[in-house]
């Protein structure tokens, strides 16, 4: 009756590993739902045969696609930079904790105390230091890729406007 226990218990156990989404899994789904897409709608647009205000209406949504393929393709990578730098925090924050406690002394209870409270502390700070490192690594992306697309209002603008000179 054991083994039945041990062995139900290993095939679950085996079944929750295979329905866990693995990061790389999920950041391939993430590119193929957004970025792909976007790709080639832009090649369709591209090999499209238009004259006149048509064909600069349809290269200007061309422009448009690729600014935000390019915009989508900024903030995935910013993502998976968050992502790989937050799994190197953890880690090492994993391997400092292993290290104090094999580093602890079974004889004396308040020295181990003493040093699970300053460990603690220290993990504290370096946990809101790592949250900040974080949240500048996002911005910083999100602000790239959001000037991809501000760039490209600014050329809509631009374009607009001289098809309004050329009208005149």
């Amino acid at each position: 009756m054991a083994t039945s226990k041990s062995s139900t218990a290993s095939r679950t156990a085996t079944a929750a590993k295979k329905a866990r989404p693995t990061a790389a899994k999920a950041a391939a789904d993430v590119q193929d739902a957004f970025v792909k897409p976007l790709k080639g709608m832009a090649e369709r647009l591209q090999n499209l045969p238009l004259a006149g205000a048509a064909g600069a209406i349809v290269e200007s949504g061309r422009k448009d696609l690729q600014a935000l393929v390019q915009a989508n393709e900024k903030s995935y990578q910013g993502l998976q930079a968050v992502v790989q730098r937050q799994t190197e925090m953890l880690k090492a924050s994993i391997g400092e904790w292993q290290g104090a406690v094999k580093g602890m002394s079974a004889g004396d209870p308040r020295e181990n105390l003493a040093k699970l409270d300053t460990m603690g502390k220290a993990a504290f700070k370096r946990a809101l230091d790592d949250i900040r490192e974080l949240a500048e690594l996002a911005a910083k992306s999100q602000a790239d890729a959001f000037d991809v697309v501000r760039q490209r209002i600014r050329d809509n603008v631009d374009e607009v406007s001289k098809l309004l000179l050329q009208r005149k």
